[in-house]
Formats: C-alpha cells, sequence, structure tokens
C-alpha cells in the first residue's frame, strides 16, 4: 500500500509541478507535457512492478499508434475556442473527437490484423 500511495504522489506532484509551471510559462509548460511523462512513468512503475521490460515495450508499442489521434484535441480544442465555443464545450467536443478519432485508429488497425 506504501508503494501504492508513493506511485500516486509522485505523479501527482509532477501533474501539478507541470500546471504551476504552465501559469509562469506557457511555452515551459507545454514543454514539460509534450514530454510523454505519463508515459515515461508508467513504464517505469511496469518494470518496477514486474522487473520485466516486455510488458512497457508493448505498452510503447501500442502507444505508438495512438500519438496521431492524439492530436485531434489539440487541434480541435483551439479552434472551437476561436470559433467562439466555451471552454468546457470546447474542451467536451474536443474529448469526445479524440475518443472517437482513437476507436477509428483502432477499428482500422484491427481491419489490417494489427491488435492493440
Amino acid at each position: 500500500m506504501a508503494y501504492f500511495i508513493t506511485k500516486l504522489i509522485i505523479t501527482a506532484l509532477l501533474i501539478v509541478l507541470i500546471s504551476e509551471i504552465a501559469k509562469r510559462s506557457s511555452l515551459a509548460g507545454a514543454l514539460l507535457a509534450a514530454i510523454p511523462l505519463v508515459s515515461i512513468l508508467a513504464m517505469t512503475w511496469m518494470y518496477v512492478d514486474t522487473n520485466s521490460s516486455s510488458s512497457a515495450v508493448d505498452f510503447s508499442n501500442r502507444i505508438v499508434w495512438l500519438i496521431a489521434p492524439s492530436m485531434t484535441l489539440f487541434i480541435a480544442f483551439p479552434i472551437l475556442i476561436k470559433k467562439g465555443l466555451g471552454f468546457y464545450s470546447s474542451m467536451g467536443i474536443s474529448i469526445a473527437m479524440t475518443i472517437f478519432a482513437y476507436y477509428s485508429v483502432i477499428f482500422i488497425l484491427d481491419k489490417f490484423g494489427i491488435k492493440l
């Protein structure tokens, strides 16, 4: 249980730290957020938990296929804001579009025999 709480605290601290840095410098915050910290942490925790790199490798390979649809959020959100939609509406629609993009990519890859 202590290990779980430690993982939780480290992960939460990184997110809070990035958001605090972004308040002072959007470029610095964006740079830190663009680094795949969540993926790095997840792979690290997987390795620590299993002492095997194979689960981290599988995880990493799946992420590669999901990078393109994740861009949907970052493209749609500013466009919707500029069109006059509110923050929460824009965020909700962008998230829904991103989820649709993920499922579309998974469906298309499955048709080509690539299982994620």
